[in-house]
């Protein structure tokens, strides 16, 4: 039995204040917390303010998403309206734009699973600009650095 335990892989930790919340803009902080660079899976926590809006997006893969606060929904399906405790699974393809009411009373906090990228589309359906692990991962570290003087965050980072 003690061949087992001395040869289990170890888990990894990082605390809530391990990882800043960085500014995206207009009411919304995003914390990268693991992204592996040869399946193309990332981690975020976003947290949004009352009325925030993000672009309209694509997934080339599935998205997994839990709300911890607050809420949100597509403005393409309204009545799907994700609170607090609430899990929403996202298949590839998808297309829609998150918003949070812009009558909520306290910050939307919610946690992505994200497989693949984000393709940020125009009015027209164009993409203006794609997101994925390989992206998001210098973006956080840069965004860190000017914001936080923390140019190498504890992202947990499988496949360098």
């Amino acid at each position: 039995m003690t061949a087992v335990f001395d040869t289990a892989p170890i888990t990894v930790h990082r605390g809530e204040d391990e990882l800043p919340f960085i500014d995206i803009g207009e009411g919304g902080t995003l914390q990268l917390l693991q992204v592996d660079l040869a399946t193309g899976v990332w981690v975020i926590r976003n947290k949004f303010q009352p009325g925030y809006l993000v672009q309209t997006h694509k997934h080339t893969g599935t998205v997994h998403a839990f709300t911890q606060s607050g809420s949100w929904h597509y403005a393409e399906t309204p009545d799907q309206v994700s609170t607090a405790g609430s899990f929403l699974y996202e298949p590839a393809g998808s297309v829609h734009t998150l918003t949070v009411p812009a009558e909520n009373t306290e910050v939307t906090d919610v946690w992505f699973v994200i497989h693949g990228a984000n393709l940020n589309l125009d009015p027209e359906g164009n993409v203006e600009m794609v997101i994925d692990a390989h992206t998001i991962l210098p973006f956080y570290r840069a965004v860190c650095a000017d914001q936080f003087a923390m140019p190498d965050p504890p992202v947990y980072v499988i496949n360098p």
